[in-house]
């Protein structure tokens, strides 16, 4: 992933976690983000977390549900609601999304069905570092709020989310890999 926006290390129980992002502004007011992790955190273990759909609210920060409502072989719906204090004020907003599974690549790609933005989409993505012990994760998310969503105004809380999201994924694969 190239860097153009600068990036944040992470030191935190002596693990090293580094976190790479980058933002593009498309037209229309659409945003496109990513960030990457450097982990120790197995390629298994980070699978299992983020395909765990039912109970990825209990550690990923701001989402208040998430429920999957449909999979059949490796298609599934979630519907999710996220949460946010933002200037003050509380900020919810749903979506459902398609989510198409290929394990085999480490890749999550997920699209809007329905929900609070005219468009949502992005993947995860999981990657073992050559010649390390270490995998990369990426979460790449494009978005587009509706009309009433001032998206550059929260352009920056995406960005500081998709950082809190990386390291929580990260922080559950590292805690299940332990039992």
């Amino acid at each position: 992933m190239n860097n153009s926006q600068g990036s944040a290390n992470h030191y935190q129980n002596n693990d090293y976690r580094t976190i790479e992002q980058t933002m593009e502004k498309l037209s229309g007011g659409t945003r496109r983000l990513a960030a990457q992790l450097t982990t120790s955190a197995t390629f298994e273990s980070l699978w299992n977390v983020l395909t765990d759909y039912d109970h990825l609210n209990l550690y990923i920060p701001n989402l208040l549900s998430s429920k999957k409502i449909y999979k059949k072989n490796n298609n599934v719906h979630l519907k999710q609601v996220g949460a946010q204090d933002f200037l003050g004020m509380k900020f919810s907003a749903e979506v459902t999304i398609d989510l198409f599974e290929e394990k085999e690549l480490g890749l999550l790609k997920f699209s809007l069905i329905k929900g609070d933005f005219r468009r949502f989409e992005g993947s995860w993505k999981i990657k073992k570092i050559n010649n390390s012990s270490n995998s990369s994760l990426v979460y790449d998310l494009t978005v587009q709020g509706c009309q009433w969503m001032p998206i550059g105004m929260i352009e920056k809380r995406l960005k500081k989310d998709l950082s809190e999201n990386l390291l929580a994924v990260d922080k559950q694969a590292k805690k299940i890999q332990l039992n």
